[in-house]
């Protein structure tokens, strides 16, 4: 407890004190040998070439857990997995899930959202689910990453670390 605690106290630029956060490092060495390096300079090219990717969301969401801030991915996630929802009684019931975990104003990962949205969502939501009931909010919460935490992400340390593992590979295997 102390540890996490003493990770929580005093945040890093490095993402290595928050392997409990990182796939086990044979994962890791795993997924770099199957991304070249044009796949991950290609995340560089828009917020929607990294999420669309399976590795670069993976990598993506691995950067917001270390910088304590996942809640909005996982809403974005949460967001796409109600749109495949079939029947209307699951439908209620994963609207209300997202809600308490997402939207209200005391859920566990309560994401940053203006008053009038949350209202807005609350109410079409909880009283009348819709496949796209969520288009607005998630639209928002789409933009404050690719605003946001993209940026950060292509800057981070964990990013060029991922785009210079890709190359060497790609260098190792040329030769």
């Amino acid at each position: 407890m102390k540890t996490r605690l003493g990770c929580l106290s005093h945040k890093s630029d490095s993402y290595s004190d928050f392997s409990e956060f990182l796939p086990p490092a044979h994962e890791t060495t795993a997924r770099c040998q199957k991304l070249s390096t044009d796949e991950v300079v290609r995340w560089s090219n828009s917020f929607n070439e990294l999420i669309s990717h399976k590795y670069g969301l993976v990598v993506f969401r691995t950067f917001l857990k270390s910088e304590f801030s996942d809640e909005n991915i996982e809403f974005w996630m949460a967001c796409e997995d109600y749109k495949k929802v079939k029947g209307s009684t699951k439908l209620a019931s994963k609207a209300n899930k997202i809600y308490k975990e997402f939207i209200d104003v005391q859920a566990p990962r309560e994401i940053n959202i203006d008053y009038r949205t949350r209202e807005r969502t609350k109410q079409t939501l909880l009283m009348d689910p819709t496949p796209t009931c969520l288009n607005e909010v998630q639209s928002k919460v789409y933009s404050l990453m690719e605003k946001d935490s993209y940026p950060r992400f292509l800057r981070s340390k964990m990013y060029q670390d991922i785009v210079n593992r890709a190359h060497a590979q790609g260098q190792r295997r040329s030769v």
